[in-house]
């Protein structure tokens, strides 16, 4: 048997852009042929099962093999193989069933992702790194002889008879000087692992030393020996292919750690496993969270029937879940020509909204089961859930029930209990209700206590999301504002038409407005006399509660940028009703007025973390020469 021929008239031009576009990924040659002869394996295996062939099966196998002298790769299986005939249709016409529309339609393709799977390029993905492919192949079929195929990247190919004695598939790839990393043993092994770590079928690639018993010394003490094995790479039932009721927790978290060596174990994971109306097999992780959260994204890996596909799953998982680790894995999504980028159609939100049910219901049943443990893991789960709360809508519905407000005492508390917790004590003259929280406990200390002394309730919102989830608080519940502890003086931060009277007259309050007028350097900074406890503080630098928090979300990028340019605006709250302003005013010396005011004013700065470099400097040595 010989014959030659050209594959298709309209295909002059395919090798070179294949070559052109797809050699910044060139890798994925290895993973396309590999999972070419899983499916071949897995096919005879299917087609003895339902008694179409009676052969002897043997141990399935695919056997990645390299020689470095002659420049070659061969990927081997033992699968269906193929009969000349087969050749001729599913490499030379199946393949290029789509060439002329794929000339015409990624000539100008500018992503190497663009390219293979839509006209059948899987197989052609070898011409990225060889200059020569070969195949020998016998097919399982009775009476099949054995068939070679040839091609050297060109339009023409050569079919004659082959060597193959026995069933199954040898790819050989003859590989060009560009690609002779690819001959390197870590190389090839690197990629295996990346893309056939969960493969169903064995990967052979080379042997190992393994130690065995072999008896015993003089001594009676086991000895061992040396034996070379075969190296398989790859786990062929990954835990998401099993049962739940199957595994226990150790196998979970023996998994988490194949798949992140170096992490500590996650809080808790979630099973996924659906097969209508789409099929969908997993495992999901919550992680504990560290403060570097972009570090921790991307790392769900995506696999279709146990070939990894992409860490890039934004389409898939919700975005307030990108922070999970774990494995999806789905024949049903849709993947572009490369299987890297995911396209969105209906089962991609179908799969994105039984994942964020998934995970709701999870939260809760963790909730009701055990709120102790649920508190205590609360720091790394509140996260997502504020994430979820602010970003899907529908998330939010499920999680208000299990969602937690924590105080500064840290305390815990759902939304209705804590609405009924405060709602005597921190109801505006309005009815409004307000919620006091504080993002940094440490700096706002003395705001913090003042507000306690209120017998008023500081709440903790402090990670990443909390601008947001503040705002999100304030539309959905009702009659219900946010305030920061320090945006106001403890008395004004509830409007309870309750102000001490000040004990200044209207001159005194005057003289003492431009004694501090004058002791304060920095613009945007408004004195305002105010009557409060003797107790307060005598000076209290606040920002509004709503320009902050503008400001705040034009930092994060939140679409504010017109106040982000806007100059900082301070309310300065002069404590009328403290002795020091006594003190200031009793004073007939301008220049001792001048230095008591300067002081009170950089106490509040500093209680604020505002005061620094050299002024902070000029304060600590005008403490020490008034000691």
């Amino acid at each position: 048997m010989e014959e030659k021929g050209t594959i298709s008239i309209h295909t002059e031009n395919i090798f070179p852009i294949i070559k052109k576009f797809l050699y910044s990924d060139n890798e994925i040659f290895l993973r396309e042929l590999v999972s070419n002869a899983v499916d071949a394996v897995q096919k005879i295996k299917r087609l003895a099962a339902l008694g179409q062939y009676s052969g002897e099966l043997g141990n399935p196998l695919v056997e990645v093999a390299v020689d470095k002298d002659a420049k070659t790769i061969t990927i081997s299986d033992n699968g269906l193989g193929m009969t000349a005939d087969e050749i001729k249709k599913y490499i030379n016409q199946v393949a290029f069933s789509g060439a002329s529309e794929f000339v015409e339609k990624f000539k100008d393709a500018k992503d190497a992702n663009e390219i293979i799977g839509k006209f059948g390029l899987g197989f052609y993905s070898a011409f990225m790194v060889a200059d020569l492919v070969e195949i020998q192949t016998l097919s399982y079929q009775d009476g099949a002889e054995p068939a070679r195929w040839v091609c050297d990247g060109s339009t023409s190919f050569e079919i004659t008879d082959g060597n193959k004695t026995t069933r199954g598939t040898d790819i050989i790839l003859h590989i060009n000087a560009e690609s002779e990393e690819f001959l390197e043993n870590h190389k090839l092994e690197e990629i295996l692992d990346k893309y056939g770590k969960f493969l169903p079928v064995p990967i052979k690639f080379g042997t190992k030393t393994e130690q065995e018993p072999d008896g015993e010394d003089e001594e009676g003490k086991p000895k061992t020996k040396s034996v070379e094995v075969d190296n398989i790479i790859n786990t062929t039932n990954p835990i998401w292919t099993k049962a739940p009721a199957d595994l226990s927790d150790e196998d979970y978290l023996s998994f988490y750690k194949q798949l992140y060596p170096f992490s500590e174990d996650p809080l808790f994971w979630i099973h996924l496993n659906v097969d209508y109306p789409f099929n969908l097999t997993g495992v999901l992780y919550f992680p504990k969270l560290k403060n570097d959260y972009e570090f921790q994204r991307n790392k769900i890996k995506l696999f279709s029937r146990q070939v990894f596909i992409t860490d890039e799953v934004k389409d898939i998982v919700p975005e307030f879940l990108m922070l999970l680790h774990g494995v999806i894995d789905s024949p049903d999504i849709p993947l572009n020509v490369s299987r890297s980028f995911l396209q969105a159609d209906s089962n991609v939100k179908k799969i994105n909204s039984y994942i964020t049910k998934k995970v709701a219901d999870k939260l809760q049943e963790l909730f009701n089961k055990d709120r102790k443990s649920y508190e205590e893991k609360w720091g790394d789960i509140g996260l997502f859930v504020k994430y979820g709360m602010v970003s899907e809508e529908k998330f939010y519905d499920k999680a208000k029930d299990f969602a937690l407000l924590t105080n500064t005492k840290e305390e815990h508390y759902t939304l209705d209990e804590y609405r009924d917790k405060i709602k005597d004590i921190q109801t505006d003259k309005n009815g409004q209700l307000v919620y006091i929280y504080a993002n940094d406990p440490a700096k706002q200390d003395s705001f913090i206590q003042s507000a306690n002394k209120k017998d008023y309730d500081v709440l903790l919102m402090n990670s990443p999301i909390d601008n947001h989830f503040v705002s999100q608080l304030e539309q959905k519940l009702e009659k219900t504002s946010l305030k920061r502890v320090d945006s106001s003086v403890a008395s004004q931060l509830i409007d309870k038409d309750e102000n001490h009277e000040s004990v200044l007259s209207e001159d005194q309050s005057k003289q003492v407005k431009e004694i501090f007028e004058k002791a304060i350097t920095r613009p945007g900074y408004n004195v305002e006399i105010v009557g409060l406890n003797p107790e307060e503080l005598p000076v209290t630098v606040t920002m509004d509660e709503f320009m902050r928090r503008m400001k705040d979300m034009a930092a994060m990028g939140g679409g504010m940028g017109f106040y982000g340019n806007m100059p900082d605006s301070y309310k300065v709250a002069i404590n009328g009703n403290h002795k020091l302003i006594g003190k200031i005013l009793a004073s007939d010396k301008s220049e001792d007025q001048a230095l008591l005011a300067k002081q009170a004013v950089d106490l509040a700065l500093l209680a604020q973390g505002m005061l620094t470099g050299a002024e902070l400097t000029e304060f600590v040595s005008r403490s020490v020469a008034l000691i």
